[in-house]
């Protein structure tokens, strides 16, 4: 599974947090809405990059943006791989089905 100990909200705080797992794709980032700072997370599948990868097939959540928010945004990412284990497999094993 993803490994949390890698996930820092220090590195968040200046970089976006990228990495990928058996077909899917996430990322965390430190976000403004309104006048709140949010930690983002993304979880997409495989093969492309954020910026390449159709916002249709990205699935978005808010966190506070604390410790608490950082461990509820790792658990929610372990529960979207669970959730939709087969969507990362298919994008995994056959990662260009559709797009030629």
């Amino acid at each position: 599974m993803i490994d949390s100990s890698k996930i820092s909200l220090n590195f968040i705080k200046k970089l976006e947090y990228t990495g990928g797992y058996q077909g899917m794709r996430y990322m965390l980032r430190k976000e403004s809405r309104d006048e709140d700072t949010v930690l983002t997370a993304y979880a997409w599948p495989e093969p492309f990059c954020f910026e390449k990868t159709d916002p249709d097939k990205k699935t978005i959540r808010d966190f506070v943006y604390t410790e608490e928010g950082l461990d509820e945004a790792y658990d929610w990412l372990c529960q979207i791989y669970e959730e939709r284990s087969g969507e990362w497999s298919e994008a995994r094993d056959n990662p260009y089905k559709g797009l030629f």
